[in-house]
């Protein structure tokens, strides 16, 4: 066995086909073929099948991916050895929008001012499509903002307590008992489902037996603010996304007596025994800025 065997093989993982692993590496497609049937040969059985023209893994496959994850850790570990006191490389970071544009700027500015020769790559997608990327290697970090969090195979440092608020344009209801004892036509103006607190709101609806509001969902949160302050209803985001927009009075708070499920910003990573210092260092400046 080699270990361009095994990069080949968590490449084609990552990126699902041979022909996609091949741009990656920069190798012909024949050769990423011989490298996975060398690999198969030793293991003793097919690594990947094709159900209905889909590459899948086997079973075998599957059960080669942590093993495979551990050796290319250690792999990368030896090789990382003589630039220990170095931090460079790739930084692969995910975060849901709203950490994004809240907490990540300060951090990621002193990280990058301390440490130019390390390329972060940054992408922003739900809380659970990010715990998903960090734990199928996509990428180094996760950060999530959710209830009250209890990660298999992670460490994890639960950060700030997100404070959620109601939030409505100035010439709207001020309390939220006007929109839940008035038939209203204001929207309930949110993103994407899955988000974390959308779920959490609409499950106080439910459990509330509180009628449940049309549902205006936009792609981003700055959509989501211009919208509620055009005046077309009200929306639930934590605080520190609307701050800026409630001092100007550009928005309002609504009052509310509603007892919300708390809210925490997370951040993950795989439970492993080594860390490269790119990922080190950034988890130090982010626990340093809490």
């Amino acid at each position: 066995m080699e270990i361009r065997q095994f990069i080949t093989f968590r490449t084609i993982v990552d990126v699902g086909s041979y022909t996609n692993a091949a741009l990656k590496l920069g190798y012909t497609q024949s050769t990423i073929t011989s490298h996975i049937k060398a690999l198969e040969k030793e293991m003793g059985g097919e690594l990947f099948t094709y159900i209905k023209r889909d590459l899948k893994l086997t079973s075998l496959g599957k059960e080669l991916i942590p093993l495979a994850d551990e050796l290319l850790d250690t792999y990368n570990r030896i090789a990382q050895i003589k630039s220990d006191h170095k931090v460079s490389g790739e930084l692969k970071i995910a975060a849901p929008e709203s950490l994004t544009i809240s907490r990540l700027g300060p951090i990621l500015r002193e990280y990058t001012t301390k440490y130019p020769d390390v390329n972060i790559i940054l992408s922003n997608g739900t809380c659970g499509q990010n715990q998903k990327d960090l734990m199928s290697g996509h990428v180094d970090i996760a950060f999530m903002v959710w209830p009250q969090l209890e990660a298999a195979d992670c460490i994890h440092h639960q950060l700030h307590k997100e404070e959620i608020v109601l939030v409505t344009s100035p010439n709207k209801n001020h309390h939220f008992d006007d929109y839940k004892n008035k038939e209203t036509t204001d929207y309930f103006i949110t993103n994407e489902d899955g988000c974390s607190y959308r779920s959490m709101f609409e499950t106080h609806l439910a459990n509330h037996k509180i009628t449940k509001f049309q549902t205006m969902e936009l792609w981003s949160l700055e959509a989501i603010k211009q919208t509620v302050m055009s005046g077309l209803g009200f929306s639930v985001l934590p605080y520190v996304t609307v701050k800026n927009e409630i001092e100007k009075g550009l928005l309002i708070m609504i009052e509310h007596n509603e007892q919300f499920e708390p809210i925490y910003s997370h951040l993950l990573i795989k439970a492993k025994k080594w860390q490269s210092p790119a990922v080190e260092k950034f988890i130090e400046l982010t626990l340093e800025s809490i």
